[in-house]
């Protein structure tokens, strides 16, 4: 772990320097360790941190902890400063005066998200894909990049509610902490992280992976498609009503802003109108060769849809 910016001490009195040591020296420090060693000869290795977190659902309990640990408190040593200075002209203080007219009101809303969050975790600022801040909080060492969590976006501040972050000073007043913590937020490194939230490409890896819609119509095909391709209809007969309620739910979500399109709406219409035919056909007892004809249509648009997502 990197050493801070500023010595042990100097957030005192609101953070004393044991607790600052111990934080950053012991607890950070064993989620690198802890990482390092998850990481070592698994197929996550080679991938870097924000991709870890991207892809928290899939790497298991160990590996998603750990990342989540390392990268929080990465954040959070840099969010925290002695010299605390609102500037109201800057492009974030303007942002949270728009959408929560002043920034106590928006102090307001976050200690709420951390003094309600049960157990450890973290409170967060972030911003949405749709390029608004939003406040929510997560459990233990999750964040909103991670596809695991429903509120998805890039961190702007983090506040830390683990017991470790503020027990020595605080015992169980988790609420003067809260308190105390808002004279130490370092606001231009939060402006900083908010500018280059705005542009930053990563953002369309979490619209990616947050369209569920997507993936669940995706998941449902796979477990028919091959059947089909290999002449087995029953599946496919089986299931059909369900792959036509869940492109309905397709159609109808919340589109990925980055991906908003003619194009990507008029696609959606394809996949709904084949699956609502489809089920039709089973319904009429089409033959095999008749749904055969009408999956390949699916097959097609469903492709379409994709190359979308992998050509952005």
């Amino acid at each position: 772990v990197s050493q801070s910016r500023y010595a042990y001490e100097a957030l005192q009195p609101h953070i004393d320097s044991l607790t600052m040591y111990i934080h950053l020296n012991k607890h950070h420090q064993a989620y690198v360790t802890n990482l390092n060693n998850a990481l070592e000869g698994s197929k996550f290795k080679e991938l870097k941190l924000e991709e870890l977190l991207l892809r928290a659902s899939k790497t298991g309990d160990v590996i998603r902890n750990n990342a989540g640990g390392h990268y929080n408190h990465s954040l959070f040593w840099k969010l925290l400063t002695p010299n605390s200075t609102w500037d109201p002209n800057t492009a974030l203080a303007k942002q949270i005066i728009k959408q929560f007219a002043t920034v106590d009101s928006l102090k307001n809303v976050m200690n709420r998200a951390a003094s309600t969050r049960f157990g450890s975790g973290w409170a967060w600022l972030y911003l949405t894909p749709e390029k608004k801040l939003a406040v929510c909080s997560s459990p233990n060492q999750d964040n909103p990049i991670m596809d695991a969590m429903t509120d998805r976006g890039l961190p702007i501040i983090g506040i830390d509610v683990w017991e470790h972050a503020y027990y020595l000073n605080y015992q169980n007043k988790r609420v003067d902490y809260l308190s105390a913590i808002w004279k130490l937020i370092n606001w231009q490194e939060a402006n900083r992280m908010y500018t280059e939230a705005l542009t930053n490409p990563f953002m369309k890896e979490i619209e990616r992976t947050g369209w569920t819609e997507l993936k669940d119509l995706h998941k449902a095909m796979q477990q028919i498609l091959p059947a089909a391709k290999g002449g087995n209809f029953e599946p496919l007969r089986a299931q059909a009503y369900v792959l036509k309620d869940l492109a309905i739910k397709l159609k109808d979500s919340k589109l990925p802003p980055s991906f908003k399109s003619p194009e990507l709406e008029k696609i959606l219409s394809e996949v709904t109108s084949s699956t609502e035919q489809l089920s039709s056909m089973v319904r009429n007892n089409a033959s095999d060769a008749e749904l055969s004809n009408k999956m390949s249509g699916l097959s097609d648009a469903m492709k379409k849809l994709q190359n979308i997502f992998n050509k952005e």
